[in-house]
C-alpha cells in the first residue's frame, strides 16, 4: 500500500515532467485531500525530485544500465521518486526501493514491477558512492549547464557553485503583514517576518501576504508617497503593487491573472490600486504623467530556484521583452520621475545590461541599502541566495 504522500508527489512528478504543468499547481492538486503533515511530505519528495532530477536520472542511467527515454512514463517517475529518496532523504532503503515499486504496480504495468525492483536496489547499493564521486558543477547539483555558465561569467567559479547549493536548500518562509499582528521574527526589512508556515486563515483574512524578504525589498525600492500617481506594468499576483503607496495603476495583461489581482487587493484592503487588463505595450494613451513606475519584468527567474523546483528546467532569459517594458514605462512617466526596474533573476544579459542599454540614469540605491548593494555596480541592489538568505532580485531606480 503506498503512502498517501508518496502518490500525490508521484502524480506531481508525472504531471511536471510528462504534462508540462506547474509544480505548485500540480501539487495543489494531487495533494487537496491531505493532512498538514502528509501534505509537507509530499511537497518535500515531489520538489526535491523535480530539483534533483538531472543528478536522479544519472544515477539511474549509471547504475540502472538503461536509458530513461525508453520507459513508461510512469516507471520513469517512479524510479526518480525512488532514487532521490535513496539519495537525498534519510529513508531506510528496502522502504524507499518497496514503495516506488509499489508505485509501478499501482500504475499497471506489472511487466515492469521485476524490473523496478532490480534498477532500485542497484542504486540503493551505489547512489551514495555516485553522488560524492560527481565533481562540482551542474550535474552534481542539478542545473542546467548554461546556467551554471551564466554564474561562472558572473560571479566567479567558486560563488556560482555557492549560489548553486543554496538554490537546492529550502528558502525560509516570509509574510509581509498587512494589519494586526503576527506570529513570527522580525527581519531587516520593516513589515517583513520570519515565519516557521503560512497561516493559511491569516492569509484569507488578508492580514498577511507571502513574499520574500528580495521581493518586498523590491517594493521598498519603489518609494511611492501618498499623492502621487505610480504605475505597475506588470502587476500580478499584486504583491508589489499592494505595497505600494498613493494612486496605484496596476497593468496585468492576461485576464484570469488580472482576476486574481484584483481578488488580491481586494483581500489585502488595497483599495488604491486600479487593476487594468491590458498589454502594457499598447497602454491606452490617457495612461500618462505618471510620478513613478514599477517594472517587474518577466525573466528566466534565476533568482528564485529554490521555491520554484521545475523553472530551472523551463527558464529562458528575456532580455529584449525587458527593455521593450522599461522603455514603454519611460513613456509614461513624467519628466523628473522614476521607474524601478526590478527581476528575480541572477542574470547580466537581463539585468545591468538592459538597465545600461535603455539609456536611463541610475539612482545611487547602494547608499539607500548598502546591505543589499551590488558587489560590483553599487548603484544598484542585488539580493543573492547564499549571501541574504532570501530570493535573488536585482533592483534599480531609473530617473526619467
Amino acid at each position: 500500500m503506498v503512502s498517501p504522500a508518496r502518490r500525490a508527489a508521484f502524480e506531481t512528478v508525472l504531471r511536471v515532467f510528462e504534462q508540462a504543468a506547474y509544480a505548485d499547481r500540480a501539487l495543489r492538486t494531487a495533494a487537496a485531500n491531505l493532512d498538514q503533515r502528509d501534505r509537507a511530505l509530499a511537497q518535500r519528495l515531489s520538489y526535491g525530485t523535480i530539483q534533483r532530477v538531472r543528478t536522479l536520472d544519472h544515477a539511474i542511467e549509471e547504475l540502472g544500465r538503461r536509458p530513461l527515454r525508453k520507459l513508461d512514463p510512469p516507471v520513469r517517475a517512479a524510479l526518480r521518486l525512488g532514487a532521490y529518496e535513496l539519495g537525498f532523504m534519510q529513508t531506510p532503503g528496502h522502504a524507499a526501493v518497496n514503495e516506488a515499486v509499489e508505485l509501478v504496480r499501482g500504475a499497471r504495468l506489472e511487466r515492469a514491477v521485476a524490473f523496478a525492483n532490480a534498477v532500485l536496489r542497484r542504486v540503493a547499493d551505489g547512489i551514495g558512492p555516485l553522488l560524492d564521486s560527481l565533481p562540482e558543477g551542474a550535474l552534481k547539483h542539478s542545473y542546467p549547464d548554461w546556467v551554471e555558465e551564466i554564474w561562472t561569467r558572473d560571479y566567479g567559479r567558486e560563488e556560482a557553485l555557492e549560489l548553486m547549493r543554496a538554490q537546492n536548500e529550502a528558502p525560509e518562509t516570509v509574510v509581509r503583514l498587512i494589519r494586526g499582528e503576527v506570529d513570527g521574527e522580525p527581519t531587516d526589512l520593516p513589515g517583513a517576518y520570519r515565519v516557521e508556515r503560512v497561516d493559511e486563515r491569516a492569509l484569507a483574512e488578508g492580514r498577511i501576504w507571502p513574499q520574500s524578504r528580495g521581493s518586498q525589498l523590491a517594493g521598498l525600492v519603489v518609494g511611492s508617497r501618498r499623492g502621487e500617481r505610480t504605475l505597475d506594468l506588470c502587476a500580478a499576483p499584486g504583491g508589489k503593487a499592494t505595497q505600494l503607496a498613493g494612486e496605484v495603476t496596476a497593468v496585468e495583461k492576461h485576464p484570469g491573472r488580472a482576476r486574481e489581482l484584483e481578488e488580491n487587493a481586494a483581500r489585502l484592503r488595497a483599495s488604491n490600486v486600479t487593476v487594468v487588463c491590458a498589454d502594457a505595450l499598447e497602454l491606452t494613451p490617457e495612461l500618462r504623467d505618471f510620478d513613478r513606475a514599477l517594472v517587474d519584468a518577466p525573466c528566466s527567474g534565476l533568482g528564485v530556484l529554490a521555491a520554484r523546483p521545475d523553472l530551472r528546467w523551463r527558464a529562458q532569459p528575456l532580455p529584449d521583452l525587458q527593455l521593450d517594458l522599461l522603455r514603454a514605462a519611460a513613456e509614461r512617466v513624467r519628466p523628473g520621475g522614476t521607474i524601478t526596474y526590478s527581476v528575480c533573476t541572477l542574470n547580466a544579459d537581463e539585468n545591468e545590461a538592459v538597465v545600461d542599454a535603455s539609456g536611463l540614469v541610475p539612482e545611487a540605491l547602494g547608499e539607500e541599502w548598502p546591505r543589499f548593494a551590488h558587489p560590483k555596480r553599487p548603484e544598484f541592489l542585488l539580493t543573492r541566495p547564499h549571501v541574504h538568505r532570501t530570493s535573488g532580485f536585482f533592483m534599480a531606480r531609473l530617473r526619467v
